[in-house]
């Protein structure tokens, strides 16, 4: 969940005011559901399909954080058994001489200075240098031990992230197979969909049936933030004409006013293909207010920015954002896919004012 420490408090939102945004969000959820009755099985099957691949690409990015960050503990358990191993070395060595240098004086050195004629001086002198040796081969005797204890700590530890990871990547290889044939399962009903579509009713009266239930939601969202303070960051949205990063990565292959289905509609947005799992980033700081599926539209982030701008992301495989959530600019809100009846994938981009389009190119920096 995005969330910008300070920031909500900075505009005086309370937690009652969010959870009340977040029950007008699920009021918002009944009603698509309510509205979405009609839709054929085909689509009903589309829909679960695609919130599938959704939950399972999210669980998939959680297993792949957690994979790599396992990795690096063990890289560092790693570094240090080969530190300890050479501080034992060393103090291996130390102790040899140590041992080896007694036993040159013989079995009772201190002994033997007691009997040797020599002055009272000298003798005071050398029992203190053996007293003070004896305390020395003590002290390094244990401290072996301390690094031979510790060192056999960090391999358990190193044998035990080994382990966990081992189990993390067998985790995460199931999910990338059930992830594959969710999206086989996705193309097959797709097909299937698609000339289930020209055979009952035009692609037209389809996707001009989608921009109206995308129309409605918006009127059903800016009803359910009316109350909400609207973000009030230093810099406004309004004033950042062809300065906002763009929201992904890829290559527009349908631009604001282009025509469509057939030269019969005009497009709202950018239609942008990317990589495969691109991320795709919140332009600019504001307020989550919808994160669902919508039909045509796939996977569906909203986010609002105050003085009646919203910013639309549509087509993601998953959501990482829910309705409440404050996002900074360029945190990673979804990520592109193939939801809402794209071939490849995409996002789809739009910004729109008091609920109007705008062109987004006279947004985004050049």
């Amino acid at each position: 969940m995005g969330a910008v420490p300070g920031l909500a408090q900075q505009q005086e939102v309370t937690p009652a005011q969010i959870e009340d945004l977040k029950e007008r969000i699920e009021g918002i959820d009944e009603w698509l559901a309510d509205a979405e009755e009609d839709r054929s099985e085909l689509e009903q099957q589309l829909a679960a399909t695609e919130r599938r691949i959704g939950e399972l690409t999210r669980e998939r990015r959680a297993l792949r954080e957690q994979a790599e960050q396992q990795q690096q503990r063990l890289l560092e358990l790693e570094q240090q058994e080969a530190e300890l191993n050479k501080t034992l070395s060393r103090q291996r060595e130390g102790l040899k001489q140590q041992i080896r240098s007694a036993w040159m004086e013989g079995d009772a050195p201190a002994v033997k200075v007691l009997l040797n004629e020599i002055d009272p001086d000298q003798i005071a002198r050398t029992m203190t240098y053996y007293e003070y040796l004896s305390r020395n081969t003590v002290e390094r005797l244990e401290a072996f031990q301390r690094s031979l204890q510790e060192l056999r700590q960090t391999q358990a530890s190193v044998l035990v992230t080994r382990a966990e990871l081992n189990e993390t990547e067998a985790r995460l290889d199931k999910r990338q197979q059930e992830l594959a044939a969710s999206r086989r399962e996705r193309e097959q009903t797709l097909v299937a969909l698609k000339t289930e579509i020209q055979s009952r009713r035009s692609e037209r009266d389809e996707l001009e049936a989608d921009r109206k239930r995308l129309e409605q939601l918006l009127e059903e969202v800016q009803q359910a933030i009316a109350s909400i303070p609207a973000p009030n960051e230093s810099q406004p949205f309004r004033s950042l004409k062809n300065k906002l990063p763009w929201p992904v990565k890829g290559k527009v292959v349908s631009r604001f006013g282009d025509r469509y289905a057939d030269g019969k509609l005009r497009r709202n947005g950018l239609l942008i293909t990317t990589s495969n799992e691109a991320q795709v980033k919140a332009i600019h700081y504001g307020r989550v207010v919808f994160a669902n599926w919508l039909r045509g539209f796939g996977l569906i982030t909203i986010i609002d920015h105050g003085d009646g701008y919203m910013t639309l992301y549509g087509h993601s495989s998953s959501l990482f954002t829910s309705p409440g959530d404050w996002v900074a600019a360029g945190e990673t809100i979804a990520v592109a896919g193939q939801t809402g009846g794209t071939d490849a994938p995409a996002l789809y981009f739009e910004v729109r004012h008091n609920g109007k389009p705008d062109n987004p190119t006279r947004w985004l920096a050049n």
